[in-house]
């Protein structure tokens, strides 16, 4: 009787790479903790200072605003230079500039001086609230279809810093307006601050100067001089640098339509047209 000798089995190798796919998997799916702590930072900004314009501390109020403009500043730029982008600090950050940059001055300019406007004031104050909104959805879907040096509208950080200057600067006594005409002016500056968000001026973005490359010398001596500018006296420098970076997308556009050269700042390449 004759036995056949059996064939030695082979296993598949495939279990360690799997593991190590699924692990790989896991990791990737976490989250990303130092850009995530600036926006972190710049969210908690805003909700401080809706909690101080609630105590009727205007002043810290628009303050904390400027302080989120800085952070809001810095985290994409850190997330840059680490190769830490993902799509939950872009959605993460989005929420936290509507937080900070959208119901945080709408609101702030409402306890001060629009909620004596009646009906006019918390109109003006939603058309800001709105504007921002509509700005934030707008640029998140315009990503990779628009020229990178300019943004489509007035940036949220710069419409909320607008606001919060003149809040600043009037709580300061530095303004030459008169408490009656106070609340109107107010009122006109936040409507357009918020229409200005949504329209299609190109403002340039500042996103190729990159900080990890070399710059002109005259670069640094620049940034000497404007830090000396602000900190002589903040409510008036920081208010005047942005009425004038505010008016400069409409300048800029006039220009180019004069020239008969088009919008740089106008998206291209597919149609973006959506609902939601």
């Amino acid at each position: 009787m004759r036995f056949r000798r059996r064939k030695p089995r082979s296993f598949p190798l495939t279990a360690a790479p799997v593991a190590i796919e699924d692990a790989t998997h896991t990791r990737r799916r976490g989250i990303y903790l130092l850009p995530n702590l600036f926006t972190m930072a710049a969210l908690f900004a805003g909700f401080f200072a809706i909690v101080q314009a609630m105590s009727q501390r205007f002043e810290l109020a628009a303050i904390a605003i400027f302080a989120a403009m800085v952070l809001d500043g810095m985290d994409g730029r850190v997330a840059r230079l680490t190769n830490t982008q993902s799509p939950f600090g872009e959605q993460f950050d989005s929420l936290s500039d509507m937080t900070s940059f959208g119901v945080a001055p709408a609101l702030v300019m409402y306890e001060w001086v629009l909620s004596g406007l009646g009906r006019w004031g918390w109109a003006g104050a939603f058309v800001y609230c709105a504007g921002a909104a509509l700005r934030l959805a707008r640029f998140n879907s315009n990503i990779g279809v628009v020229d990178k040096r300019f943004f489509q509208g007035l940036p949220s950080p710069a419409a909320a810093a607008l606001i919060a200057g003149f809040v600043w600067l009037s709580i300061d006594n530095k303004i030459p307006v008169r408490d009656t005409a106070l609340p109107w002016v107010a009122f006109a500056l936040t409507v357009y601050a918020g229409l200005t968000m949504v329209s299609s001026a190109p403002f340039y973005s500042g996103k190729s100067f990159q900080v990890s490359r070399s710059v002109p010398f005259w670069v640094m001596v620049a940034l000497i001089v404007l830090i000396f500018v602000v900190s002589s006296d903040p409510p008036i420098a920081l208010f005047t640098l942005f009425c004038l970076y505010a008016l400069s997308g409409y300048v800029f556009w006039g220009y180019r339509w004069f020239r008969g050269q088009p919008n740089p700042a106008k998206p291209v390449g597919r149609d973006l047209d959506r609902s939601g």
